[in-house]
C-alpha cells in the first residue's frame, strides 16, 4: 500500500509545502486510489512535517515548491518528494500514478526571511 500526501490549497496543488492550508492524503492499492482524506496543516515548524507525515504512513509527497532542507528530511524518512507540480490535486495524483509526473526540483530558499527569494 502507498500513501500520497499532496500540499493543497482548495482543490489545487499548493505552491509551498509547509505553508499550505491542508494536505490531501490518498491511499493507493494496486496502482489505484482506494481512499482520499483531507487534513488541516498542523502548522509549519522547521523539521516537523516530514516526521508527522511519516507517522501517518505517507510514502510520497507532491507539491509545487519545497525547501531543500525539507526534501532532505523527507528523504531521511524514506519519503519520495515530487516538486514542481501544479494544477488540480486529483489530476496530479493520477499523473503520478500513470508515470507522467516527475519532480522538477522546484525548491524554495528558506535561508531568506519571509521567503522573499521564493519563485512561487
Amino acid at each position: 500500500m502507498m500513501k500520497i500526501a499532496v500540499a493543497t490549497e482548495g482543490s489545487m496543488v499548493a505552491e509551498h509545502f509547509g505553508h499550505c492550508s491542508q494536505y490531501s492524503l490518498f491511499n493507493v492499492a494496486d496502482g489505484k486510489v482506494s481512499s482520499k482524506e483531507v487534513i488541516a496543516n498542523p502548522g509549519h515548524q522547521p523539521g516537523f512535517l516530514p516526521g508527522y507525515l511519516a507517522d501517518l504512513g505517507v510514502t510520497c509527497v507532491i507539491v509545487g515548491g519545497i525547501g531543500s532542507r525539507a526534501v532532505e528530511l523527507f528523504c531521511e524518512q524514506g519519503i519520495e518528494v515530487i516538486s514542481g507540480a501544479a494544477g488540480p490535486v486529483d489530476a496530479a495524483v493520477k499523473a503520478y500514478l500513470d508515470g507522467n509526473l516527475q519532480s522538477t526540483g522546484g525548491t524554495c530558499n528558506h535561508d531568506l526571511e519571509g521567503h522573499e527569494g521564493c519563485d512561487h
